[in-house]
This record gives C-alpha cells, structure tokens and sequence, in this order.
C-alpha cells in the first residue's frame, strides 16, 4: 500500500542548504526527521497532503515545487521578509513574483529563497470550492498571550514536547514575554495548575503537555481519565481554550515517536490548535 510521498533535493552546496532550511523553517513549516552524520546531513520539513502530480503542456509556473496554502498573502510577506532579512533589500526585485491569478481558478506567486531553487506557492480562488462557508482561526499567534503546563515525569518526552510548543509558538509570531511555562511534579497534577492559570484570566490559552506510559497495573487508565477530564473541566468552566498535549502510550518508543522522532511532535500541534482556537474565540466575539 502506498503510505507517503518523500520529495528529496540535494543542495549544490552547504551555503544553499543552510539557506533553504531556515527558508521553510521561517514559513512554520512542521518539522520531520533530520540527520547529520559522516555521510550528509538533512532537514525534513511535513505538510499534512502530499500530490504527485504529471502534465502533459504547459508548466502553471516556473518551478518544480508548488505548495498549497490557505493564506497565500500572508505566506507572501514571511517570503519577501525573509528575503530581505537573509539577502537585503535588492533581493526582491526579480527573486519574488506578484501574487497572479491563474488559468485554473487559483492564485500563485513564486519565490527564489536561493539563486536558481524556486518554488510556488498557491491557494484556490474559491478556497471553499463551493462549500458551505466555515469559520476558522488564523495561525498567527501575534498579540497572543500562552501559558505552557508541562509535566516534569517522563522529562525525555516532556521536554521534546515543550521544544516543539515553542518552536510552533515563536514562528507563529508569538513574543517570549508572552508565553509562561510552568511545570509541575506529573500528568495528574497539570489539571489543577491549569484550572489555576485559566481562573486568572491573564492568558488567551492554556496548553497541556505531558506523557503517561502503560503499565502493567490499572494505575494508567484511572490516571489518563481523571486528567482528560480534568483539562476538559477547566476548559468548559473558565471559556478559556485548552490544548491537550498529554500522550498516552503503551512504550516508551510510541511516545519518541510522537516527540518528534516519526509521527511529528504533538507538543507543536496542541500549540498550533491553542493558536487557532484563540483566534476562532476572537472571531466569534467579533461577530456577537
């Protein structure tokens, strides 16, 4: 069975693929697995759909590499901010199209983060494709205000997860001053720091992290519902939006695999879906 698609560059030096790198890692993009060792080196960067796609005529753009956004001016400005930041102000002329409609119903600009690697990046003209209208938060963390409850038990997965929270966090736009990370003893004592925190009111979002292994007792399953609940409690009760960062494994190698190692970094996404959430809450209080 067909389980992925893994599209491979080679850099025509360390210079380009120091550049490339912090080029996808400034768009937010989620980080995969990366390597360095005697041989080469590499920085995997995921997106949730992959295509492959062949044509048969002419090319939509000049690039081989075309991601889909939902964003697409936003995503244009971290590119020519980037650009000017990594190459200086004459790097926009020529290295970053304009944004232009396309013969098939989307708009598309293209970006050269480096001399001779150019991608596109693109979004539908009807972004719903004809579907009912929806409501959604943005992922712009900008004048947001996070507060990190991380479990101190199982420190190899907890701190992987609180690396990528932050990760997510800062490349949201989010400033350090604004996120407030507080640990406490294990997973059955986050609910209560987080109640605390959300009583307060000082934050726009709370997000949980933690990590309960399997063991051979019950002591796991009355540990998981009680602090499930007690996260869902807190969020219901305060109106303050709650992302639950806390893993339930059966092995320790599950839980690597979920800090990062295989199956991305879930610390990155319950920051991710905090971001959103607040600013779904935002909205919904703009519309009232």
């Amino acid at each position: 069975m067909i389980k992925g698609i893994t599209l491979v560059r080679a850099a025509s030096t360390p210079a380009v693929y120091d550049k490339v790198a912090d080029f996808f890692s400034a768009l937010g993009f989620e980080p995969g697995k990366s390597w360095d060792d005697e041989y080469s080196r590499g920085r995997g960067f995921l997106a949730p759909l992959g295509n492959i796609e062949f044509i048969d005529g002419m090319m939509p753009a000049e690039a081989e590499i075309f991601i889909e956004v939902t964003t697409l001016d936003a995503v244009r400005e971290v590119a020519a901010a980037w650009l000017k930041k990594t190459w200086g102000e004459d790097a926009l002329a020529g290295r970053i199209s304009d944004t232009a409609e396309t013969n098939w119903k989307s708009r598309l600009f293209t970006v050269e983060p480096v001399p001779g690697v150019r991608f596109a990046f693109w979004e539908w003209t009807d972004v719903l494709q004809g579907k009912p209208v929806a409501l959604e938060g943005d992922l712009s963390a900008a004048g947001m205000r996070f507060a990190i409850v991380t479990a101190r038990w199982n420190a190899v997965i907890t701190d992987r997860l609180l690396q990528g929270s932050l990760d997510c966090l800062f490349r949201s736009g989010a400033r350090k001053e604004d996120v407030e990370v507080l640990r406490v003893p294990g997973a059955w004592e986050i609910p209560s720091a987080a109640r605390k925190l959300a009583e307060q009111k000082r934050f726009d979002a709370i997000i949980t992290l933690g990590c309960l292994l399997r063991g051979e007792t019950a002591h796991y399953e009355a540990i998981y519902n009680e602090v499930s609940r007690g996260i869902g409690q807190s969020q219901q009760e305060t109106g303050i939006p709650h992302a639950f960062g806390v893993l339930t494994c059966d092995t320790l190698e599950q839980a690597l695999d979920r800090a990062g190692v295989k199956a991305g970094n879930k610390g990155f996404e319950a920051a991710s879906a905090a971001i959103e959430m607040v600013s779904l809450h935002r909205k919904i209080e703009t519309r009232a």
